[in-house]
């Protein structure tokens, strides 16, 4: 990291509509604040078990206000997010412990390609509703992001491997020892201390903490 500069990481899932929140507004304030920005995949079902929290959507009344805010968060930070009515089925029916390896592993190989990955991702779940559990699936967003048919095949049949498996186990334990119990998580290490932010709301509170 360059001299002086905040250390800020992103820990988040694609599975995580606030993630994607954080990750955008995170992306343009790292121009504007004296920041450096790490994206750090990890695994939300990971968190949830170890941690004995509950989707949001278990609550009704909650996962009813949570559509109405995803909707004014979306408008707000101008990212393309679209909540369907079914939007909870959805996420319940996926599990992006495959995608979540797929990004990792290109974070081992490409990091270069970390953020164009992640944000189709997203795009692809969150804007398009499609699936992102399949290996040809994996292969298409890998493909919108930009990266080679060789890239993206090696990174697929690297997926079930025991380094990409033990990085986003580590990853996931990291952000649970920094007290993470959901996502985004967001660690800034300022002051020689690590502070945590939970969800994409806090961010006014992050640059206030880092003297931004």
């Amino acid at each position: 990291a360059s001299m002086g500069r905040t250390v800020v990481e992103l820990f988040y899932d694609v599975i995580s509509p606030y993630s994607w929140l954080a990750f955008e507004a995170l992306c343009r304030y790292r121009h504007i604040w004296n920041i450096d920005l790490r994206f750090r995949p990890a695994f939300l079902g990971g968190i949830m078990q170890q941690t004995g929290n509950k989707p949001p959507a278990m609550l009704p009344k909650r996962g009813e206000y949570m559509l109405k805010d995803m909707k004014r968060m979306a408008k707000y930070y101008q990212v393309p997010l679209r909540m369907i009515p079914d939007a909870f089925q959805h996420i319940m029916g996926t599990s992006s412990l495959t995608a979540m390896r797929f990004i990792t592993a290109i974070d081992m190989t490409n990091p270069q390609y970390l953020e164009p990955l992640s944000r189709e991702f997203w795009m692809r779940f969150w804007s398009q509703h499609e699936d992102i559990s399949q290996p040809e699936n994996l292969l298409v967003v890998a493909q919108q992001a930009g990266l080679s048919a060789e890239l993206s095949q090696k990174a697929l049949e690297m997926i079930s491997s025991p380094p990409v498996k033990d990085r986003l186990k580590d990853t996931t334990t990291e952000a649970l020892k920094y007290g993470a119990f959901g996502m985004p998580a967001v660690v800034a290490h300022y002051d020689g201390e690590p502070h945590l932010f939970f969800g994409s709301d806090r961010l006014e509170l992050l640059g206030s903490v880092i003297g931004e």
